[in-house]
């Protein structure tokens, strides 16, 4: 089996969630989740139908082509989708990034933490990654918590490629400071 096709059955559970990729099956999920201001303030904002099936499209297309992208968050008791979170770096990106989006009714319940930290587990694992990043709006203060309680730190700022066209700053981390940093966060 090609290494891209064995990629596309993975699953990962954690306590509350199953992390998957993406499927067609999610795309009525992912249209609720790219129409909701809250939940795309810092995500590029608010995406028509049309766009959110674009970028459904685009997370199962890289998947395809490299055996990664990001998950398919699930809540296990109700079988909810709430997001997606995991590896991503598209052309010019400014690293191997595990980033986040969850729908703003899953916020503050510490799913994001729980699906980010399955992510960096399986890049390292997986992925020939020797250190993950995170791009981070400077306003998006729930984000920059995030990535702090996973052990990253401030790095730089750098510029999203087009079509994003933001300056974002960077929060990174290696795979040698998660291997500790893992330690402390009892997930």
């Amino acid at each position: 089996m090609h290494h891209a096709d064995k990629m596309k059955h993975v699953i990962i559970e954690t306590p509350r969630l199953i992390l998957r990729p993406p499927a067609l099956e999610d795309l009525q999920d992912w249209v609720r989740f790219a129409s909701h201001e809250d939940t795309m303030r810092h995500l590029g904002g608010v995406q028509s139908a049309s766009m959110a099936w674009r970028s459904l499209m685009t997370m199962i297309g890289a998947w395809s082509a490299h055996g990664y992208a990001m998950f398919s968050v699930i809540e296990k008791s109700s079988g909810t989708w709430m997001g997606r979170i995991g590896p991503w770096q598209p052309l010019d990106w400014p690293g191997t990034e595990v980033g986040w989006g969850l729908h703003a009714d899953f916020w503050h319940r510490g799913f994001a933490l729980e699906a980010a930290a399955a992510s960096v587990d399986w890049v390292f694992e997986n992925l020939d990654w020797h250190e993950v990043i995170h791009t981070i709006a400077a306003e998006n203060l729930s984000s920059i918590a995030l990535a702090e309680k996973l052990g990253s730190k401030y790095q730089r700022q750098a510029m999203l490629p087009a079509p994003m066209s933001l300056e974002i700053g960077v929060w990174q981390q290696t795979r040698e400071q998660w291997t500790e940093n893992r330690k402390r966060l009892g997930l």
